[in-house]
């Protein structure tokens, strides 16, 4: 992929607008939980909600980070490892089939945008990971 072509992609998501509104959902998701299920469930519910919306301002940080890589080319990794943290600690916590499909696919594509990165690439394309982020929420939210 042409290295403007990602370059927009990165940028036309919206600073900051994406995971807003996914925190908002994820707000409003774990307050609907509260109040039609039982504490365990409840819990598990606020685990993995708490979980995307790390993940949502950690990919948000992602996108900034390759929009401004060569201005600091850590800040990039220093996202992939926040998420990969928030990603192992919500795989410890749950047991749903379709939460650990979600984690599963994000890592993959955060395994794919560092080994773009350690490849050279200063732009990687990092869709994968933002559609990865947006099936978790959407999983975490249903």
């Amino acid at each position: 992929m042409p290295v403007s072509r990602r370059i927009r992609t990165a940028r036309g998501l919206g600073k900051g607008r994406r995971a807003g509104a996914i925190a908002a959902t994820v707000a409003a998701v774990a307050l609907t939980a509260g109040l039609t299920t039982g504490c365990d469930a409840v819990n598990k519910a606020l685990d993995c909600v708490q979980t995307a919306d790390a993940v949502a301002t950690s990919v948000s940080n992602l996108q900034n980070a390759v929009e401004n890589a060569a201005n600091d080319p850590t800040q990039a990794d220093e996202a992939l490892s926040a998420i990969d943290k928030s990603l192992a600690d919500l795989g410890d916590k749950t047991d749903n089939a379709d939460v650990n499909k979600a984690v599963d696919d994000l890592n993959k594509a955060v395994d794919n945008v560092r080994s773009s990165i350690k490849g050279g690439d200063q732009t990687p394309d990092i869709s994968g990971v933002t559609d990865a982020a947006g099936e978790l929420t959407k999983v975490c939210t249903s």
